[in-house]
C-alpha cells in the first residue's frame, strides 16, 4: 500500500511546468477536457515517487488565493541544499532554509507558485 499526494491546482498545465522546473519532477501523463484544461496529471519525484495533480474546476481557489493552508507535501531528496536552490531559482516562496535537525535530518520548506507547501528532507550520514 502506498499513499500518493494528490494536490489541487487552479492551472494544472502550469503546475506541471513549474514543478518540473522548480523541483525536478517528471511528468508521466496528463488528461485534459475536450475544451483544453487539464483535470488530472501524474508526476514522479527525482526519487521515483508518484505525485498526482488535480484540476478541480472553476470553483476551486488555491492556497495563495485564499490564504488557507490545509496540507503540506513531504518529499525525501538526496540533496536538500540543491533542491532549495533549484526551487529558489524557479521563484518559490522560501519558508525556511536548509537546516539540520537533532534527529539526523536536513530539511527545508518552500511554497510553490499557487501557495502549496512542500517540505524537503534528507537523511544525514550518521557517525
Amino acid at each position: 500500500m502506498a499513499a500518493i499526494p494528490y494536490t489541487k491546482y487552479e492551472d494544472v498545465a502550469r503546475a506541471l511546468e513549474w514543478l518540473t522546473e522548480a523541483f525536478g519532477f517528471t511528468e508521466q501523463q496528463r488528461f485534459a477536457h475536450p475544451d483544453g484544461p487539464v483535470f488530472h496529471a501524474e508526476m514522479l519525484t527525482p526519487a521515483g515517487d508518484p505525485v498526482y495533480l488535480a484540476g478541480p474546476g472553476d470553483g476551486y481557489r488555491s492556497p495563495a488565493a485564499t490564504g488557507y493552508r490545509s496540507a503540506m507535501v513531504s518529499v525525501d531528496v538526496e540533496d536538500v541544499d540543491a533542491q532549495y536552490k533549484r526551487a529558489e531559482a524557479a521563484g518559490a516562496t522560501l519558508v525556511f532554509p536548509p537546516t539540520d535537525t537533532p534527529q539526523g535530518m536536513r530539511i527545508c520548506k518552500v511554497e510553490d507558485h499557487e501557495g502549496h507547501e512542500w517540505f524537503f528532507s534528507q537523511k544525514l550520514a550518521t557517525a
